[in-house]
């Protein structure tokens, strides 16, 4: 049996999310991906699920958000239990998407740990130089950056081109540099496991 599924997503995944749907063939899928510059402001967040959810939830079978946590603090699923509907596992995407036994040893190695996804090393520039202000105010670095030791470059694919581009910004962070190829493996593990629950 078909069914209908809305998947509500940060902007962050829409790449790996799209390549998920072509992979498996679930073309009764529609991605709507919310702006990823909410990363630097998590508290729009849980309303801005809300919106969609009100807007679209008529037209569809299922919904399913394709956030973690992300720094709402717990709002974003007191939002999603009014709906009855569920999300990515963990705290953030660096966690489901690593795993969270792989992150959770990441983290327990070196706590001040920065983390960067295919997407954020393709936006490093305007997510974080200019995102935070970097740009203009250098000084701010050891504000933000000063209790961070490495950096962990969370690879979705084997991009070399994108590899030397998350060392570089370890370099411009003055960070260790470490990169960890976690592929696509979790979160389509995660969508299967809907995917088969939907159709019974």
């Amino acid at each position: 049996m078909t069914v209908n599924v809305l998947l509500i997503a940060c902007g962050a995944l829409g790449r790996e999310i799209v390549e998920l749907t072509r992979l498996n063939n679930w073309d009764h899928f529609k991605i709507q991906c919310l702006p990823a510059e909410l990363h630097n402001r998590p508290e729009k967040i849980p309303a801005a699920v809300r919106a969609e959810i009100e807007d679209k939830r008529e037209d569809y079978d299922h919904i399913f958000v394709a956030y973690a946590d992300c720094g709402t603090g717990g709002s974003l699923d007191t939002v999603l239990a009014e709906y009855g509907i569920d999300r990515l596992p963990g705290a953030h995407c660096y966690e489901f998407f690593a795993g969270s036994t792989a992150f959770n040893a990441l983290a327990d190695t070196e706590p001040g740990t920065f983390y960067l996804t295919d997407f954020l090393t393709r936006h490093f520039g305007r997510l974080v130089r200019t995102g935070l202000g970097l740009d203009k105010h250098p000084e701010l670095m050891p504000q933000y950056f000063g209790n961070y030791k490495r950096l962990v470059y969370l690879a979705q694919s084997d991009s070399p081109d994108l590899a030397a581009k998350a060392e570089q910004h370890a370099d411009y962070l003055g960070l260790d540099y470490e990169r960890v190829y976690t592929g696509l493996g979790n979160v389509g593990h995660e969508f299967s496991e809907k995917v088969i629950q939907w159709q019974n």
